[in-house]
């Protein structure tokens, strides 16, 4: 059997509603709080059962928004600077024979809406929409390995990025209600600059703006100084 069908059994509803500004890997962001909603033929309880004793899961999703674009052999991973070259079985890179991938996420709870069986989740790196095939529960005594080599990814990425915020900007993180974590959130997002990497070799002032949740947010970048100039719901 060379070829497979599957079908999606729920869809991811994120923060990112952008591939701009997705962390690199799960967990980096624990602010990053999103929701898997389950299909209407998964949505009986029973299928969940026993899911609140695991605190994390495994997610398998598809790249939805790159599955188009067909696949390379070789890619280079924004780590490495996006200029030395890796096998793209050596990477996580979106660019797969089979677009599929992995997320390591914080189990939430479950809740019910109505029709909606909803599983709560956090520190997420999944676009909003994103199709999941699968969940795992997360066992740590065999996933967790603490003497496995990680390659050019031996380390979580680190940046010197500052941030800060304007007088608006703070004044509408402190004024809005539905994210109280809005922008420790917006914050972590920024030092992990999201910029393309040969955007960071630029000098002076560069703007940028970034859609998160539901609100509009612009920012500027000059040497290794984020400023977050304003925040507007988006129309």
């Amino acid at each position: 059997m060379d070829s497979f069908q599957f079908n999606a059994i729920g869809y991811i509803s994120s923060p990112y509603k952008q591939k701009f500004a997705i962390p690199r890997q799960p967990g980096l962001i624990e602010e990053a709080r999103g929701s898997l909603i389950l299909q209407a033929e998964y949505s009986d309880e029973t299928i969940v059962r026993g899911l609140d004793s695991f605190s994390h899961l495994w997610l398998v999703f598809v790249f939805h928004q790159t599955a188009d674009k067909g696949w390379s052999p070789m890619v280079r991973p924004p780590r490495l600077g996006g200029n030395a070259r890796k096998g793209v079985f050596a990477t996580r890179a979106t660019f797969r024979p089979n677009p599929i991938g992995l997320s390591v996420v914080k189990f939430e709870g479950i809740e019910r809406k109505k029709d909606k069986l909803i599983i709560k989740l956090s520190g997420i790196d999944l676009l909003d929409g994103t199709p999941i095939l699968d969940i795992k529960p997360y066992l740590p005594y065999a996933d967790s390995l603490a003497n496995a080599a990680s390659g050019f990814a031996d380390t979580a990425p680190e940046t010197a990025m500052q941030v800060s915020f304007s007088e608006q900007a703070t004044l509408f993180c402190q004024q809005q209600q539905q994210y109280p974590d809005l922008q420790v959130f917006i914050e972590k997002v920024l030092k992990q600059d999201p910029r393309p990497s040969y955007k960071k070799l630029r000098s002076g002032e560069q703007q940028y703006g970034m859609t998160l949740y539901h609100y509009n947010i612009k920012w500027t970048v000059n040497g290794e100084h984020n400023h977050v100039t304003e925040i507007h719901p988006l129309p």
